[in-house]
């Protein structure tokens, strides 16, 4: 069967089929999947029942895995799976529900907020690659904003002002949003701020978009308050209806996103019930802007 991708809407987010991720693929069939995720950012591959090897393997052919460490508060002797996939779960070791106090699941409500993988890493992620391994019977939706067309939706005096501004980005912003403020000094130290452009222009199509996320705790050069509130202005904008696209998933759904041009966010569902989501991340090449003088 040849690769076909049915579109969910004119240019974002769309559904694969004719090709079969337990087994390598050609040169051929990633080219095209790589051109459809220039042209649409959000992949859907529906009954995928791959194991995390498999998982790894595909991944691999859009670039190198991104190390796990340094994006969570899990410890080596915690962690349930191994250093290339990121435990997005709310599983502890033993494959059971973690309490509703357990640091960790708390660590992981950020998965709720807006944001983008890695952009609080001095380069940021390319793509995500997310499995849906047991799946709970209601809730959990992952909804996908499309950074893109929010910036084509920019009246010309905003696209103007945003246009060489650079943002701090850190885990510790948007863990704090929700209260989650207790770090070690360890912890803080690797989550230090790094800059990002707000915005990045697309290496392939050329395309701009906004770069945004929770993980935003400043603008260069701007007063705090103010920067804040121009962000949350700036993403109440980009996650208007109109540019979102809501994933229901099924178990084995398997689904690709590309972190340069849009944010995400998990929808709440039971925390009693399993949900095992396995994640690889795709490293980028490149940081979008210089680093040396973070904060």
């Amino acid at each position: 069967m040849t690769l076909n991708i049915r579109p969910y809407h004119p240019s974002f987010a769309g559904e694969v089929s004719g090709v079969d991720l337990t087994r390598p693929l050609a040169a051929a069939e990633v080219a095209a999947i790589e051109a459809g995720m220039d042209k649409y950012a959000v992949l859907v591959y529906r009954d995928q029942a791959i194991t995390d090897d498999q998982q790894i393997a595909f991944s691999c052919n859009f670039g190198h895995i991104e190390d796990a460490a340094g994006g969570n508060i899990t410890k080596p002797h915690e962690k349930r799976l191994r250093l290339e996939m990121n435990d997005v779960s709310n599983l502890g070791r033993d494959n059971r529900p973690l309490p509703r106090d357990d640091r960790k699941r708390m660590f992981n409500l950020g998965n709720r907020l807006w944001h983008s993988d890695s952009s609080f890493r001095a380069v940021p992620a390319k793509y995500s690659l997310l499995s849906g391994r047991i799946i709970p019977p209601s809730g959990g939706n992952t909804e996908f904003a499309d950074m893109r067309a929010a910036y084509d939706a920019l009246d010309a005096a905003t696209k103007a002002e945003i246009e060489d501004l650079v943002c701090e980005h850190s885990l510790m912003h948007s863990r704090g949003l929700l209260g989650f403020t207790e770090l070690t000094d360890a912890e803080r130290t690797m989550f230090k701020p790094v800059r990002q452009r707000l915005v990045r222009t697309h290496p392939v199509t050329g395309r701009k978009s906004l770069y945004l996320a929770s993980h935003i705790g400043g603008i260069i050069g701007w007063p705090v308050p103010e920067a804040r509130a121009f962000i949350r202005d700036l993403t109440e904008h980009a996650t208007q209806p109109e540019f979102v696209h809501v994933h229901r998933w099924r178990q084995f759904d398997l689904v690709v996103w590309d972190n340069r041009q849009t944010m995400h966010r998990v929808r709440r569902f039971d925390d009693t019930q399993v949900r095992d989501v396995r994640r690889t991340t795709v490293a980028g090449d490149a940081v979008t802007t210089p680093q040396e003088d973070a904060a």
